[in-house]
């Protein structure tokens, strides 16, 4: 049997004016049982975050996990990142790799930028869970994070 993800906080109340797709609690969990068998290990074993207040409650170095656009929006720009693809990795008219452009000198020279709506379109048609770190385990602000896609082992 696999693990049960874990997800600790509050139900999802106020949304922004651009939505943040299907989200909430109720299908945060609904997600979980259609998704749970090919999520990775991290991301089985990760906290679920289902809104930004959740995030102060990070243990520093704790593994988190989320599919809500409000808290991937939310730790991108608190680093100061934007939404950015690999350029020539897109198919079909939709984008290619998804990554963030975090500021300059950050070795995402060869990225391009593209808007928020386009970026989280692509992560929800792909059924993506963002994992990543709020902090590093020495407390400092940590840049870590991954996509998992449940439907593909080489997400």
């Amino acid at each position: 049997a696999t693990a049960r993800p874990r997800s600790r906080g509050k139900s999802a109340s106020a949304r922004s004016a651009r939505g943040a797709g299907p989200r909430g609690k109720a299908s945060t969990e609904r997600y979980l049982a259609r998704h749970e068998r090919g999520l990775s290990r991290s991301t089985q074993r990760a906290r679920w975050i289902e809104t930004p207040d959740e995030l102060r409650e990070a243990e520093p170095g704790e593994t988190l996990a989320s599919p809500d656009h409000d808290v991937i929006q939310h730790w991108a720009e608190e680093r100061d990142a934007e939404p950015a693809t690999v350029p020539g990795t897109e198919h079909d008219g939709t984008l290619g790799v998804l990554r963030f452009k975090f500021g300059r000198n950050s070795g995402s020279e060869n990225l391009e930028t593209v808007d928020w709506d386009e970026w989280l379109d692509t992560f929800d048609a792909r059924h993506l869970t963002f994992l990543f770190q709020e902090t590093l385990k020495s407390g400092r602000q940590s840049n870590f994070f991954r996509l998992d896609n449940p439907e593909r082992e080489d997400a």
